[in-house]
């Protein structure tokens, strides 16, 4: 898959949570993204919020690092935030960082899945 193709799939992804969780559109955030394949190969993204700017390099200023397989991310790409925080929950995706920031969105996401119906945001794994 090509870096053009990952970065639509990561704007894509902001999109899709964006919407299921309107609160994050608040967000003023600088993410690393690390999406780990077979054989090493790591590549890293800088992820901008609220200007969904999407980079492959790092991000030395991040308050959040996300990081998980590639395999994982292709499947939750454009999926719904249950299924991000189900995947999260499991271990599979992994975040660090600021641990205020941290703690903030997870209040958040709890409080959007607390209002929203589990199979409602759910796509990953159809079809």
């Amino acid at each position: 898959m090509s870096a053009s193709d990952t970065r639509k799939q990561i704007l894509e992804t902001i999109d899709r949570l964006l919407a299921d969780v309107p609160a994050f559109r608040r967000l003023r955030l600088v993410l690393q993204v690390t999406l780990r394949a077979r054989g090493g190969d790591a590549p890293i993204w800088r992820v901008e919020l609220p200007a969904r700017k999407v980079v492959r390099e790092p991000a030395p200023d991040a308050r959040l690092y996300v990081e998980m397989a590639r395999e994982e991310f292709n499947r939750l790409a454009g999926a719904g935030f249950h299924d991000w925080a189900e995947s999260f929950q499991r271990g599979r995706v992994r975040v660090t960082g600021d641990s205020a920031v941290v703690r903030l969105l997870g209040e958040v996401g709890r409080r959007a899945l607390a209002r929203t119906p589990a199979g409602r945001t759910s796509r990953a794994g159809a079809g």
